[in-house]
């Protein structure tokens, strides 16, 4: 087996969340009433259940290292997210600190910083 982390995730539906990361091109690999893991390729998340989080206050995040950070946000802008409020899809931005970034904010307010190094992605 590969080692491993995985981001844990509150959402206040299981239900909700498979159905949003499924228009983002995750699968279901598992779930139960108390469980949920997602897998988009390489890329995997585990959500729990939380009915009471507020999304506008969550502190959850993850970072999302990919090889190419365009194309990864092309594919998510191809579902119509909203730049602003909760969900929404950040478009990339050139970091000085030599990374490719952009976020994504899911319906429970679970931040996905979603980045490549420079020089390794389809634009600059």
């Amino acid at each position: 087996m590969r080692e491993r982390i995985t981001a844990n995730l509150p959402a206040r539906s299981l239900d909700a969340a498979q159905s949003f990361y499924a228009r983002l091109g995750f699968e279901t690999e598992f779930r139960d009433e108390g469980w949920l893991i997602l897998r988009r390729g390489p890329l995997e998340l585990e959500i729990f259940p939380h009915p009471g989080l507020d999304p506008a206050t969550s502190a959850a995040s993850a970072c999302v290292r990919v090889a190419d950070a365009d194309r990864l946000h092309a594919d998510w802008s191809a579902t119509g997210l909203p730049a602003e409020g909760i969900p929404r899809l950040t478009a990339p931005e050139d970091q000085p600190f030599g990374w490719r970034v952009f976020a994504l904010v899911d319906p429970d307010g679970n931040l996905l910083r979603c980045l490549s190094p420079l020089g390794m992605t389809t634009a600059s």
